[in-house]
């Protein structure tokens, strides 16, 4: 059967085809429909969990693997970053039960701080990493990689990019891999504790491994798994030239390569690097063409087969300028670099048009939805700080859209987390500013509580604000452990609602009072004049201070009746200029609210000084 699947629903339908005992992760863009895909397709049959971070879903799938069960983990590319600790560790100790750690990575970067590539990860932690080009690839690919991850005692990454994570495809559905109940943990110190001495014969056992599996992958060795399939070669013998290409790229290579006119190499599984292959498909050819995105991987490497093989080829693509060093590839794109190195098909500018050249799309910068608390907690900062030299630290989520104007509330922002600790460097630096740092709810739990202990301890005076929406927004309304749901609860429950109680919350107000934070005061931002004073007594005091501004984001609250604007409206443009409401605007000098996009908050009323706008 077949069934049309975004390409992070297919990999989570190849993961529970695999046999999948346990998914945990953390939610990030492009990664986070793998996890929701898995939870709604749970039929109780395996254990599911948003994590508090991508360290600790890591290490929960650990745990599972040691006892014998499959594991899936999910992140987005720095999401990785945090787990890499236990990653590097878990590659020396290994595995029982087959452990994948999807990474998905952002060409673009679409929706991400950063561009990079987790194919150099692999290198440098030296595990196996899969790169697959379509969501029907992707799927097929999942079982191979828990395969390979049980056969060769290593976790294996996944690494799709956005257009394969986002982009749809009929998917052709495959009976479920039959598989035994997972062993259970076996008792074995020599096995599971890792030690210098241990680390060191890992190591050698690890270095013997990869180099059999580049073998394997280049079909110089015979292996069950066949794994060698997902490197592809196509051979032209009437030319000189050669295209190779991983990820998604292979499918734009393939849709404008002529076939008589260069050879073709289709890297699947990226590292180990099948160099046999690569050497033997190099045979004969003058020029090859790399095309990837982000870092020159397959470049380097080829570039490495060339030297050890003693193969005369001139190897062409990012190092060399002739494919862009960042951004994402498109068709357009790689067209064009087929078309600049002579081998690609000869169309047409009409047929080009028929096929699809599409129109540049209206640029639409980001901005807080109207009636989002953020906005108003922004605000009561401003205002309060209106006299005093003040900076504001930001952080990764909706929040870092207080950046834009007419607010400009965003100094700086760095990483998940580091709101806490950027202004603790610069309290140290400047300390007769007043230094805050702005950070969410779900990033408060998945990494600010250590920055909140190390401000405490080293006694530093700074004002968090902790802007508590009762949800992760930003990747699409995922519960966390404020908000008193669990992934397994909405398997349980599917009708569940996130504002529901059904586990025990986590209260940040305690967390912090815990800690020893001096002064914690709980805040509703629309009640602007509260959130006001409590910022100025905040900014009085000495020590760490924090204000939790709760309002729910709109997408977990019923709207409020709209507002609109009345005739004593003396087109002051306060309302606009102030707080830049998507809802609120100036046409042809007339101010006016749009009812489709209002949500009823009421800041714009608040700040009117002629009271012209009204429910």
């Amino acid at each position: 059967m077949k069934q049309l699947l975004m390409g992070n629903e297919a990999i989570a339908m190849g993961a529970i085809r695999a046999g999948v005992n346990l998914v945990c992760g953390y939610p990030g863009t492009p990664s986070t429909e793998v996890l929701e895909t898995a939870a709604k397709k749970n039929d109780g049959s395996y254990y599911i969990e948003w994590s508090v971070n991508e360290k600790a879903a890591l290490e929960v799938a650990a745990g599972a693997s040691y006892a014998g069960a499959r594991t899936l983990v999910t992140m987005k590319q720095v999401g990785l970053n945090v787990a890499s600790d236990p990653i590097m560790s878990l590659s020396y100790v290994g595995i029982k039960g087959g452990m994948v750690v999807l990474v998905a990575d952002d060409p673009g970067p679409i929706s991400s701080q950063t561009e990079q590539d987790t194919r150099e990860f692999g290198i440098f932690s030296k595990i196996p990493v899969f790169d697959p080009s379509t969501p029907q690839e992707a799927y097929l690919m999942m079982a191979d990689a828990f395969e390979m991850s049980e056969k060769y005692n290593t976790p294996v990454i996944f690494r799709p990019t956005t257009r394969v994570c986002h982009g749809c495809a009929d998917i052709e559905i495959l009976e479920n891999i039959k598989r035994e109940p997972p062993e259970g943990f076996i008792k074995d110190t020599q096995k599971w504790v890792i030690f210098p001495r241990t680390s060191y014969l890992n190591h050698i056992r690890i270095e013997e491994r990869n180099a059999k599996l580049t073998h394997v992958l280049s079909a110089d060795s015979t292996d069950e798994l066949d794994l060698s399939k997902w490197n592809k070669i196509h051979l032209c013998e009437d030319s000189r030239k050669a295209v190779v290409s991983g990820g998604v790229s292979r499918k734009y290579v393939q849709e404008y390569l002529d076939y008589d006119k260069a050879g073709f190499l289709e890297i699947g599984i990226s590292y180990p690097f099948p160099e046999q292959l690569v050497a033997r498909f190099l045979e004969g050819v003058d020029e090859v063409l790399v095309i990837e995105e982000l870092s020159p991987f397959i470049e380097r490497e080829i570039t490495y087969v060339c030297g050890k093989y003693n193969i005369k080829c001139k190897v062409l693509g990012k190092l060399t300028k002739d494919v862009q060093c960042a951004g994402e590839n498109t068709a357009k794109s790689v067209r064009e670099q087929l078309t600049k190195f002579g081998v690609a098909k000869d169309i047409d500018d009409e047929t080009l048009k028929e096929v699809g050249e599409k129109p540049e799309l209206p640029v639409r910068p980001p901005v807080l939805c109207a009636g989002c608390p953020h906005r108003a907690s922004f605000y009561a900062v401003k205002q309060a700080m209106k006299e005093k030299e003040a900076v504001f630290c930001g952080d990764i989520g909706c929040y870092t859209l207080g950046n834009a104007k007419p607010l400009d509330m965003t100094d700086t922002c760095l990483c998940m987390g580091a709101d806490v600790t950027i202004a603790q460097g610069l309290h140290r630096i400047e300390p007769e500013k007043v230094h805050f740092s702005f950070i969410g709810d779900s990033t408060f739990f998945a990494s600010g509580i250590t920055g909140v202990v190390n401000a405490v301890y080293n006694e530093t005076d700074i004002v968090l604000i902790v802007l508590d929406n009762s949800t992760t927004a930003m990747t699409g309304h995922q519960p966390h452990p404020g908000t008193g749901v669990t992934m397994m609860d909405m398997v349980k429950k599917k009708d569940t609602n996130p504002k529901d109680e059904i586990t025990h919350k986590i209260s940040i107000e305690a967390v912090l009072k815990a800690v020893g934070v001096v002064s914690v005061e709980k805040v509703n931002p629309f009640e602007l004049d509260k959130a006001i004073d409590a910022v100025k007594r905040a900014a009085q005091m000495k020590g760490v201070k924090a204000i939790i501004f709760k309002s729910p984001c709109i997408a977990v609250n019923k709207p409020k009746k709209a507002y609109t604007v009345s005739e004593k409206c003396i087109k002051c443009k306060k309302c606009i200029n102030e707080i830049g409401c998507p809802a609120v605007t100036n046409i042809d000098g007339k101010i006016e609210i749009d009812s489709s996009l209002c949500f009823g908050c009421g800041l714009c009323s608040h700040i009117c000084p002629v009271h012209a706008i009204e429910q």
